[in-house]
């Protein structure tokens, strides 16, 4: 494979728009050296050959032209990181998935692969689940008791495995990724400075990105026709779902030490962000979706609990279980297509779904209250959450 190498040389170079001379000054070289490298008469010396990787921000197993080998390990990696993080784990801060292991297996694969988007979005997001398990976050009440909740920067910026994060999204937002890797990656770090005392940067970060009225999903229907228009329509509709759930959520818990969310207003309005997940999904076949409205009904259920309505509490618990099996059926699909009349052309691909984490409702039934935990253990339907 080595005689391949001068060959990858000249392709890299050519790539990059640079000369044999630079490449010789960065290195220390001759020009001549660089030019019988490029024609086959010479090879590098191997103490050099990692400045050269380095110089193409390439691997050196794609600089010996082993690319074939190192999609696959990357595949593989990516794969048994994705199972460890999703799969084995849970609800972050109470999660009981192998996230340390899984920062272990990445960090490792981050120095072996530098430039590779996808193991470094996934480093990043084990970092952050991480730094929930082992460190959490801290919030406290402001000195003139207004009731607003901020978070307890003292303790949050201790937590090194959040700070190790947002170096990874710093480093990853510099590089050429997909829009929507970039969004997410945009997400995450948007979420973490706050919590880091890193407002400005936050702040600075957020206010480059596109308004919602001229993002993608609000423009491309009406850039398109027939199926497709129907198809970019219904993919908007979704997104939008998703962001008012997270927007409407997040205000409902945010505003004056969460005494809007524990309201009969609040509890209002999470119940109807469930019941238009489903109006708009209203052939009961909510896909992916599923995974949130089981989110909104079992937090129902929780608040109704604490309130004293077993009852209603129930209610809500058993139309989180039934989400929950439809998601897990819907795991099993592979490509899913919707079919209710406002997204009817949506497909979504199979690893866009991913089986909950074996511990799931062992962790759920953990934080509900203890009355309503007694209710549900005497329901034979529910035995697998106490399993």
């Amino acid at each position: 494979m080595q005689l391949n190498i001068g060959t990858k040389i000249k392709e890299l170079r050519r790539r990059d728009g640079r000369t044999q001379e630079a490449l010789a000054e960065a290195l220390g070289v001759t020009n001549q050296a660089v030019s019988r490298w490029e024609s086959g008469g010479s090879y590098p010396d191997m103490e050099i050959v990692p400045a050269i990787a380095n110089y193409f921000h390439v691997s050196i197993d794609e600089l010996f032209g082993y690319q074939n080998d190192r999609e696959e390990r990357i595949k593989r990696i990516l794969e048994e990181a994705k199972h460890q993080m999703y799969t084995q784990g849970n609800i972050l801060g109470r999660g009981l998935g192998d996230y340390e292991g899984c920062v272990k297996l990445l960090r490792k694969a981050s120095e072996e692969f530098p430039n590779e988007p996808e193991i470094l979005f996934l480093f990043a997001e084990a970092l952050h689940r991480l730094g929930w398990q082992k460190h959490g976050r801290a919030l406290r009440q402001n000195d003139e008791d207004t009731g607003y909740i901020y978070n307890n920067l003292e303790y949050n910026s201790q937590n090194t495995y959040w700070r190790e994060a947002l170096q990874v999204l710093e480093k990853l937002l510099k590089m050429d990724i997909s829009p929507e890797r970039r969004g997410e990656a945009v997400t995450k770090a948007a979420l973490i400075y706050p919590m880091m005392g890193e407002f400005e940067k936050a702040k600075s970060l957020v206010n480059k990105q596109d308004s919602l009225f001229y993002c993608k999903e609000m423009l491309l229907p009406r850039v398109t026709e027939g199926e497709e228009m129907d198809r970019v329509q219904g993919e908007s509709i979704i997104a939008c779902l998703r962001g008012l759930d997270w927007v409407l959520s997040y205000a409902t818990v945010s505003i004056k030490s969460m005494s809007v969310y524990k309201t009969p207003y609040g509890k209002s309005i999470v119940l109807a962000i469930a019941e238009l997940y489903e109006l708009i999904f209203n052939d009961g076949r909510c896909g992916r979706e599923h995974w949130s409205i089981r989110r909104l009904y079992l937090d129902l259920a929780r608040n109704e609990a604490l309130d004293g309505d077993l009852q209603k509490a129930t209610e809500y618990f058993d139309k989180a279980f039934t989400h929950d099996k439809l998601y897990q059926e819907a795991c099993t699909q592979g490509e899913y297509r919707y079919s209710a009349p406002l997204v009817s052309k949506v497909i979504v691909p199979s690893d866009q779904f991913f089986p909950r984490g074996e511990h799931y409702w062992t962790d759920e039934i953990g934080i509900l209250p203890d009355k309503l935990v007694t209710e549900l253990r005497q329901n034979p339907k529910y035995a697998e959450c106490f399993a």
